[in-house]
């Protein structure tokens, strides 16, 4: 077959596009034939022509034979028809995705996008902007995690919620994913905690310079790097480095990523009818996070891993909120409008006038300890739970954070 003139493809194209929209039902035929310029018996020709020869039935049958690779009508309307009804609000990538795993339709990216766009129903790309090199990744997992929050209407109704996400800057992977309300240090210290647990101590932490990860004298200005904040004391506890990012483009990584995350995870959770947080965390960690990770991790420049073990440390007493305190004269330590009372100990008389650390644990629960020995286990309502009885092998002394 001849190649067609440019003009020839320019022409098929507009009037495709306009074609497109009448089979997504977004304009009538008669509009269709009307923008083009056609009658409407030209109009009924040319929608014939579609139906039997595809995208290649719109050239002019002169100019030589229409290809053999073209897509049933009927296919057509189907891929548009889902879309519209379905997935109208996935981006094109991922509706491809469900067109192949969930309704075994096998056309082409491009051309799905190209039948989308053609159609109204997405928008065309801008065009792209200056040539940027993005900062080489680290050669090895475990060198190098990003930690961020994501504020959005992830729920597709009236609530804000953040998104929590650690993430593995050799190879993209997702350690942790979780909604909450706000992030805040308690939240970001159960991430971290997760990630320590399931795959040990890694070398660095890049984040944002909130103010639950660090302190900043002056907005603006570098961050303090002598006075921690309980984040940052936990990470030191670790001898994990914290990096801190003074600008949104210096964690383009984790912001890309977010980019993704909405387009895609709000769309997966209405498609299943989820509409609670709880529910939503429950699916992001049984499902969603291995498919994220299996579509979008790459592989590691070297073979190996710099996680270590976390080994004996006491994770509860390190992911923490600490707090010091003076014992009163009779035993007793005023902490949150509470009054935690400590017994009587086999290895000291009394802790009256005594520096203790009250741990502040993420489920709200309580315990003070003073240098290595933990001197009791309270409820989050002050109650105590446990006396401890075999003191030096409970806390390491801790400092407390600002």
């Amino acid at each position: 077959m001849r190649e067609y003139p440019r003009a020839a493809v320019e022409r098929a194209m507009k009037i495709q596009e306009i074609i497109l929209r009448a089979v997504a039902k977004r304009i009538s035929w008669l509009q269709a034939a009307q923008i083009i310029g056609i009658s409407a018996r030209q109009m009924r020709r040319m929608k014939e022509r579609y139906e039997e020869y595809g995208y290649d039935g719109l050239f002019d049958r002169r100019k030589g034979k229409p290809s053999p690779k073209r897509v049933a009508m009927a296919e057509v309307e189907k891929v548009l028809q889902l879309y519209q009804e379905t997935y109208y609000d996935f981006n094109v990538r991922h509706f491809h995705e469900k067109l192949v795993e969930e309704h075994g339709i096998k056309l082409s990216y491009t051309w799905v996008k190209t039948a989308l766009q053609g159609a109204g129903l997405v928008k065309k790309g801008r065009k792209r902007g200056a040539h940027r090199k993005r900062r080489v990744r680290r050669a090895l997992p475990g060198m190098l995690l990003h930690i961020d929050g994501s504020k959005h209407r992830w729920l597709q109704d009236e609530r804000w919620h953040d998104l929590i996400v650690i993430m593995d800057d050799a190879t993209s992977e997702i350690y942790y994913a979780q909604l909450v309300e706000e992030e805040s240090t308690a939240t970001v210290l159960a991430g971290i905690r997760v990630v320590v647990r399931e795959r040990g101590i890694f070398c660095s932490l890049y984040s944002d310079r909130a103010s639950h990860f660090f302190l900043t004298a002056k907005a603006g200005e570098k961050v303090d790097r002598e006075r921690l904040t309980q984040v940052g004391r936990a990470l030191k506890e670790l001898g994990i480095e914290a990096i801190a990012a003074y600008s949104p483009q210096a964690r383009g990584r984790s912001e890309r990523g977010f980019g993704t995350w909405q387009g895609r995870l709000p769309q997966e959770l209405r498609v299943r009818g989820i509409t609670t947080v709880d529910e939503a965390n429950r699916f992001l960690k049984e499902r969603y996070i291995e498919e994220w990770n299996r579509k979008f991790t790459v592989p590691a420049a070297e073979k190996g891993t710099a996680f270590v073990p976390a080994g004996r440390r006491n994770l509860d007493l390190i992911f923490c909120l600490q707090h010091e305190r003076v014992v009163g004269k009779d035993n007793t330590i005023s902490f949150a409008n509470k009054i935690l009372q400590i017994e009587k100990s086999k290895w000291r008389g009394t802790l009256a006038g005594c520096k203790v650390v009250v741990y502040e644990h993420l489920d709200g629960s309580l315990s003070v300890g003073y240098g290595p020995h933990l001197v009791g286990a309270y409820s989050s309502e002050g109650v105590l739970l446990l006396q401890e009885r075999n003191p030096g092998v409970a806390a390491r002394k801790a400092r407390p954070a600002a």
